[in-house]
């Protein structure tokens, strides 16, 4: 520490202390919260309330059910998107424009946004009004209250995330690496199962990585889409601090949440690295 600098000392300070503030602090009291009782008592009688009730783990499977279908739909929507932002388009005006329209729900507050959501999905809303017109359904479908107006919802407000990690990972490939594969004799199709997709993973993992850990954690959209009639796991400890006030419940609750979910994203990451021979 003697050989670096103090202006850069003092730059990193302030950082480090908003993160100490921010976050390691709120952090430990949670955490120290979930492990004691009310009157401050050493415990794991929270932990093991929720792995011992089945309840949970009904609500654990719906949370990261919808998390993981909101991951996979943002993929198979997102991908295809960037790649036509920037590979199709020219027209420099046009993917400026593209990609405002697509960034500019994420300056909207989840409230306005679901409650658009629950407009445009209700019996009598202009989805419903769609279908019928087009003659896909003969009477109107029930979106809100179920898993798939959540779906809808999380992947409206998501899916950016996946578009912009994943067009700036195909920004980055070399033109120079595909011209050399076609004068070798690949195929389109072979250039970009071989060199643009594992280059473009990277991208893909972190944008997928971020949406699965807001759609997981997300309360507001499925709050409002559901109705009531699903719970998700955000939606219990959001009870337990407004609600029951139980704090050292609700810590448990939120551990239990970020361990899992830690757990499933670090899974997910050594699935995707590259095997090695």
């Amino acid at each position: 520490m003697s050989g670096v600098p103090r202006p850069v000392l003092l730059l990193c300070a302030l950082p480090a202390a908003f993160f100490v503030a921010f976050f390691l602090a709120p952090m430990a009291v949670v955490l120290i919260a979930s492990l004691t009782t009310p009157a401050g008592q050493p415990t794991f009688a929270h932990y093991v309330r929720i792995l011992a009730d089945t309840y949970h783990w009904d609500v654990l499977w719906v949370t990261f059910r919808i998390g993981a279908l909101t991951t996979l739909v943002c993929v198979l929507i997102g991908y295809p998107l960037a790649w036509y932002l920037v590979r199709i388009v020219k027209w420099r005006p046009w993917r400026r424009f593209c990609v405002i329209l697509l960034v500019v729900p994420l300056f909207t507050s989840n409230i306005v946004r679901s409650f658009g959501w629950m407009v445009l999905l209700g019996r009598n809303g202009l989805v419903n009004d769609g279908l019928i017109g087009l003659g896909l359904i003969e009477r109107p479908m029930r979106f809100l209250g179920t898993e798939l107006g959540i779906l809808i919802g999380l992947v409206y407000i998501l899916l950016p995330f996946i578009v912009l990690a994943v067009g700036n990972a195909l920004a980055k490939v070399d033109p120079a690496l595909e011209h050399a594969s076609a004068d070798l004799g690949a195929t389109p199709a072979g250039t970009f199962r071989t060199i643009i997709f594992p280059l473009s993973l990277p991208g893909l993992m972190a944008g997928a990585v971020m949406v699965f850990m807001l759609a997981v954690s997300a309360y507001v959209t499925p709050a409002l889409l559901s109705g009531g009639r699903i719970t998700v796991f955000s939606m219990l400890i959001f009870q337990q601090y407004s609600s029951v006030f139980d704090f050292n419940y609700g810590g448990a609750l939120s551990i239990t949440m970020l361990v899992l979910t830690l757990a499933l994203v670090a899974i997910a990451g050594r699935l995707s690295e590259p095997r090695r021979a």
